[in-house]
């Protein structure tokens, strides 16, 4: 049985750029009460670790291949609600903040950090604390709403990858019909001339 006073803090990481997963798994290993048991690459990745192994934490990027760490954050939120986690990125953007903290994520913190703010929030996070950049906080909540709805993004998002309405129809089940009508929507809500300016808007604002 696996003694919660003594054992060390199980941590998932996902991140899929190789060299900063890398660093971030020997930094924390470095730490002699955390344990770093994987490293995923993507998100898709990660939710299926977590799955399998329990850990305590998650510390996730936010832009990944197959799954976003927003969208493996609400899936935890759901599956594995014991699993807490940690949102650690490049995006200052009070938009970010605002939906990982909606999608369940304990912490937000930025790259730039020194590494031992990381390990620290770590122990914060699993003693059920939450973490965030105060400065980002309270920018947060004096920022634009999102008027986006998830299906919305979801579409508008593809559609900034360059996806055509047809490809974006079959990913999602949905008739071409029903996306054009959502990315009309999603353009008139942003006062944008098209749906690439519409993404584009969407994403400075942390959005997308």
């Amino acid at each position: 049985m696996r003694d919660p006073m003594t054992a060390p803090i199980r941590v998932v990481l996902a991140e899929d750029q190789a060299m900063v997963l890398g660093a971030l798994s020997a930094l924390l290993e470095l730490e002699p009460d955390i344990s770093v048991i994987f490293n995923a690459a993507n998100g898709r990745e990660a939710l299926s670790a977590v799955g399998r192994l329990t850990p305590d934490v998650l510390v996730t990027d936010i832009e990944m291949p197959l799954m976003t760490g927003l969208e493996l954050a609400a899936n935890l939120r759901t599956s594995h609600p014991a699993v807490r986690t940690i949102i650690l990125t490049t995006f200052a953007r009070s938009g970010y903040l605002r939906r990982a903290l909606d999608a369940g994520a304990r912490g937000y913190l930025l790259k730039d950090r020194p590494a031992a703010e990381l390990a620290e929030s770590v122990r914060r996070v699993h003693r059920g604390l939450r973490v965030i950049d105060p400065a980002l906080a309270a920018e947060a909540w004096n920022a634009e709403l999102d008027p986006l709805t998830e299906r919305e993004r979801q579409i508008l998002q593809r559609a900034g990858d360059g996806r055509s309405s047809t490809e974006i129809a079959t990913e999602l089940h949905l008739s071409e019909g029903t996306v054009r009508n959502y990315l009309s929507e999603a353009i008139a809500k942003l006062g944008a001339s098209n749906r690439i300016d519409a993404a584009r808007i969407a994403r400075t604002k942390g959005w997308l």
